[in-house]
């Protein structure tokens, strides 16, 4: 027997050949031919068996943290409403010496910061416009949170914890959002009013503000489908669609927002895109035959005032305002709020407020819509 063997292509590895001479009778059956096998066997492994070896990648030492001195939040989203308490957690593992911990609101449409209370640990000052609702929640020594008290519209955003510490400064971001709801908003004279200052006055006169982006990419996942496009807060122009249609883009594109993109503040007009969160009051309805003056003192005859319209989508998503009566509201505008759709209030599939439109202010023939805070 003769093994024959060869470099292959590949480094680290041969090829074998194994010369079996002609066998003698009877051989196959002879208990040689047992010790021929396991002689063949281990040759066979040996010319099989590389030269090369593998070895595992070593693990080491885990890897060093993103952040020495503060801890990752676990959540770095905080969910709340209009009027409520919320907390921004930041939590430091360790008090480095002569350190600050910065609070402070990013501001994206001017790319600045606003600071909010800056702290060593002793000691805290408060700054700006929310001075006189934050504080820190200091549980113990090492937490800094902030604690934000009756939650406004405006305090919605992006918020940021900075360890000051020399040249090992760092820092945790974290997001406040506000559960709402996004109404699209013109004003009596049409649509594409409003340039985009316009548009941000009109929202706040309706206990609003513009909607972002974002909010409105959600009141579209939930089902606002609006053909008419309006101004969110960065300066954008969009619409969103559910239902495909020609007046819409065409019935060939897919449902999605629609955007214009950025455009100019001053000189393009659009419709508004608004949002509102929880209400801070209860609004009612006052039936009758009113115009529009006599609906305004009808909701001063019972301490109240006539409602806006972000108060009666408030009402309607948060506390299920279900109305099938037209009613004025501050805008000049009649509307009524539908929770559970029925054919004899307007006959539409899905809840929603309906709108009338602005009919003539001497007009007597709708009650109003009255708000009384809390």
């Amino acid at each position: 027997m003769v093994v024959a063997c060869a470099p292959a292509a590949s480094p680290g590895l041969s090829c074998c050949v194994v010369l079996i001479p002609s066998l003698p009778p009877g051989f196959l059956q002879s208990p040689a031919l047992k010790m021929h096998r396991v002689l063949l066997a281990s040759l066979w492994l040996l010319a099989a068996s590389p030269t090369f070896s593998v070895f595992q990648k070593p693990t080491g030492s885990p890897a060093t943290p993103r952040l020495q001195y503060l801890l990752e939040p676990l959540h770095t989203a905080v969910h709340t409403q209009r009027g409520a308490t919320a907390t921004l957690p930041c939590v430091l593992r360790a008090l480095p010496r002569n350190y600050r911990v910065k609070w402070s609101k990013v501001e994206p449409a001017n790319y600045g910061e606003n600071v909010i209370i800056i702290t060593n640990g002793l000691y805290h000052k408060n700054y700006g416009p929310l001075s006189p609702r934050v504080h820190l929640r200091h549980s113990h020594r090492y937490d800094a949170s902030l604690t934000i008290t009756d939650v406004t519209l405006e305090d919605e955003g992006r918020y940021r914890c900075q360890l000051v510490n020399g040249l090992e400064d760092e820092s945790v971001s974290l997001m406040l959002h506000l559960e709402g709801v996004v109404f699209p908003y013109q004003p009596i004279n049409g649509r594409y009013r409003f340039n985009y200052h316009e548009a941000k006055r009109a929202c706040e006169q309706q206990d609003a503000r513009l909607a972002t982006y974002q909010q409105l990419y959600k009141a579209w996942m939930e089902g606002l489908d609006w053909c008419n496009a309006g101004w969110v807060l960065d300066g954008t122009v969009h619409y969103p669609i559910i239902n495909s249609r020609e007046p819409c883009g065409g019935r060939l594109l897919l449902p999605g927002i629609r955007s214009y993109g950025a455009k100019d503040k001053q000189r393009d007009r659009f419709d508004a895109f608004c949002f509102t969160s929880a209400l801070q009051g209860e609004v009612y309805f006052i039936r009758g035959h009113l115009n529009f003056k006599e609906a305004g003192q009808a909701c001063r005859n019972h301490g109240a005032t006539i409602a806006k319209v972000g108060q009666l989508y408030s009402a309607w998503k948060f506390l299920g305002l279900d109305r099938c009566d037209g009613g004025w509201l501050a805008d000049g505008s009649v509307r009524y709020p539908i929770t559970t759709p029925r054919q004899r209030c307007g006959g539409l599939p899905e809840p929603g407020v309906r709108s009338f439109g602005f009919p003539s202010k001497e007009l007597r023939t709708y009650g109003t819509y009255c708000f009384v805070g809390t």
